[in-house]
């Protein structure tokens, strides 16, 4: 009798072991039932004759992005920003329910602007709501890692896809440790955010300007072949960005009034921050993931978002709505004698690495980010190859090469995690809970599951309508 040349079973490993030892190939897949009370949802969606064109459009628009680096400038000019004007990470929330990171990042901010001497002293500024605002970055076309808060004075990368003119913003990376985005607010802190805004921003514009466009899509394409999986781990995008800026950056100081010391400055502290290029592979994969948005009935995530109290989707075929649920701690290692007591639930619109399918959906081609979040070298292998089975497409413009440089897993679908149950996998830092402590650790961490059915559920009562 001849071999069978594949064989699909369900039941214990047992079964596979035996017929794997026949020299025939098995393939073994993590199946489950879908997520509870989904079921009616999901034959609902599944039957929209919308859904697959829509999904093909969504993924298309996603693929054609390049993201542009094409100028640098204060919020105040790039997103009309005004004084008491706040933009934070994640879904909408108010002050009253805002986590310690949050809180922290707001009234550091506050000092910053002039709305008071001393951060502490900012509480009642926003208690009372009077002459401040809150608003999401992404409701701006805007991401920011951690608590994500954007102020007037704050300069702003400003990235551009020259086929259609949209443009993402986000902005520039403070470093690791005590910092503004992870809650802190000690002189130091809003000292180094000053001579950001004063030398840092201004010399970044001119040498922009000076060069021309930085190709940022481009660099990702190629960090990802160097070690990097662009959420946690930015080392090669940072050192080949300091290569295509640094010479202009020389040239352009004088003429724009800073001194040979600026620049020295400037380049120590890119050069010894391996994090700075993630302020720009965030608002890359927003400007790539906006251009599918909106497609009537496409079931792909646009955005994933947390504030540190909630983590929020987005969906192409559900508009602006966020679906929201509790934001969740994230499971690894931390700084110092830091424990998970003094974490603070996941923060921050990184997770739009994840979204585009880098960061956690690319740790194969980052292993040695496991020293830094968890896990293992296996760990990380085998998360990206699962990312494959909740997403409609691979990506082949950023590749793994450990993997024959398959495509990244691209295009989380709402019905695929609900229909398998396994949820999108995004590593991250941890924020202390309480606020001005900083950062203290990093790991891995989901969205909280209840999301994708609540979802499902609108996508199924839009396909109904349309029906």
């Amino acid at each position: 009798m001849t071999a069978p040349d594949h064989v699909v079973g369900v039941g214990v490993d047992l079964l596979a072991d035996a017929i794997e030892a026949q020299a025939v190939d098995v393939t073994r897949v993590d199946w489950r039932p879908p997520m509870p009370g989904t079921e009616a949802g999901l034959a609902t969606v599944a039957a929209d004759p919308r859904r697959r064109a829509a999904n093909e459009e969504a993924v298309a628009r996603m693929l054609r992005v390049q993201a542009m680096l094409v100028d640098v400038g204060p919020a105040s000019a790039i997103l009309g920003l005004e004084p008491g004007h706040f933009l934070h990470a994640g879904p909408p929330i108010t002050w009253d329910r805002a986590s310690g990171p949050l809180r922290g990042a707001l009234m550091g901010a506050a000092a910053l602007e002039g709305l008071v001497d001393d951060p502490e002293d900012a509480g009642p500024l926003f208690e009372r709501g009077q002459h401040v605002s809150l608003e999401p970055c992404h409701h701006r076309g805007a991401v920011g890692p951690m608590a994500g808060v954007v102020t007037p004075s704050m300069w702003m990368f400003v990235l551009e896809d020259p086929d259609t003119g949209a443009r993402t913003h986000c902005t520039l990376n403070e470093g690791l440790g005590k910092v503004l985005r992870y809650g802190a607010y000690a002189p130091e802190v809003l000292d180094r955010l000053r001579w950001m805004a004063g030398v840092l921003g201004p010399l970044l514009q001119a040498a922009v300007r000076s060069s021309g466009p930085v190709d940022v899509t481009g660099i990702l394409t190629q960090m990802l072949q160097m070690g990097d999986e662009a959420h946690n781990r930015n080392r090669a995008g940072t050192l080949m960005l300091m290569r295509d800026l640094a010479p202009a950056l020389v040239s352009a100081a004088a003429d724009a009034g800073f001194t040979t010391d600026d620049v020295a400055d400037a380049l120590r502290f890119v050069g010894g921050n391996d994090h700075f290029f993630l302020n720009l592979a965030m608002p890359a994969c927003k400007l790539a993931l906006d251009a599918a948005r909106d497609i009537p009935g496409s079931t792909m995530v646009v955005a994933m978002a947390r504030n540190g109290t909630d983590f929020g989707i987005q969906v192409s075929g559900t508009g602006d709505e966020w679906f929201t649920g509790p934001a969740q701690l994230a499971d690894g290692l931390f700084l110092g004698d830091y424990g998970p007591d003094d974490a603070n639930p996941d923060i921050g619109d990184s997770a739009i690495t994840e979204t585009a399918g880098i960061g956690g959906f690319a740790m194969a081609t980052a292993p040695a980010i496991v020293r830094l979040v968890g896990g293992s070298v296996p760990d990380a292998l085998a998360t990206t190859r699962r990312m494959h089975e909740i997403t409609l497409a691979e990506n082949p413009r950023w590749s793994v090469p450990v993997l024959e440089f398959q495509g990244v897993p691209t295009g989380i679908d709402v019905t695929r995690v609900c229909r398998t149950g396994v949820l999108p996998q995004i590593n991250t830092g941890m924020a202390g809970r309480v606020a001005g402590v900083g950062q203290v650790g990093a790991g891995l961490v989901t969205p909280p599951a209840e999301v994708f059915p609540t979802a499902l559920a609108r996508l199924a009562e839009l396909a109904a309508a349309a029906d």
